[in-house]
């Protein structure tokens, strides 16, 4: 099916019933080292998890804000991907780079004002397609207010930690 085909299913399915826009996704996530972790992606897909030997890992794998990196570029280049075909556009290729600015202050809890996470995030696209300029700009734009992992990076997000021991 071409992603104009998934595209107007997906619209006419939840034009039918909005509870089918609904999704849940889901990873299990269990310490197995000092700091590498196995996970599992809902979709039944495992990614290895660890931190830099600098910080005291085993560097077997990217570490969790890699990874964050990573999902906010790949959603990226995804959603140019889709709404490229939603809005009939011609997209030969699509790159993206992502660099953040994390103090480890934060996570070290050397100084609590600093904050944990990331400062600052920059992300680069570069495109390349047959289209004049204002339409990769338009492309950019929808692309802005449709990606749900930038929409994550952008806007808080109320997330309910629950405590179990034993």
């Amino acid at each position: 099916m071409s992603l104009v085909e998934v595209i107007s299913a997906t619209k006419s399915a939840v034009a039918a019933d909005a509870k089918k826009a609904q999704a849940v996704f889901r990873s299990e996530n269990d310490l197995v080292g000092v700091t590498e972790v196995a996970s599992l992606a809902g979709s039944g897909h495992q990614v290895t998890v660890d931190e830099p030997k600098s910080l005291g890992g085993g560097n077997v794998a990217a570490n969790p804000v890699e990874y964050a990196l990573t999902a906010l570029g790949s959603c990226q280049a995804i959603t140019y991907r889709f709404w490229a075909a939603h809005l009939g556009l011609a997209l030969d290729s699509v790159r993206v780079e992502v660099e953040g600015d994390l103090d480890v202050r934060g996570f070290f809890g050397i100084d609590d004002s600093v904050r944990p996470g990331f400062g600052a995030v920059r992300v680069r696209v570069r495109l390349s397609g047959p289209e004049p300029a204002e339409r990769y700009e338009e492309l950019a734009r929808a692309v802005d207010a449709h990606c749900p992992v930038l929409d994550l990076f952008s806007h808080p997000v109320p997330v309910d930690r629950q405590l179990s021991i034993g």
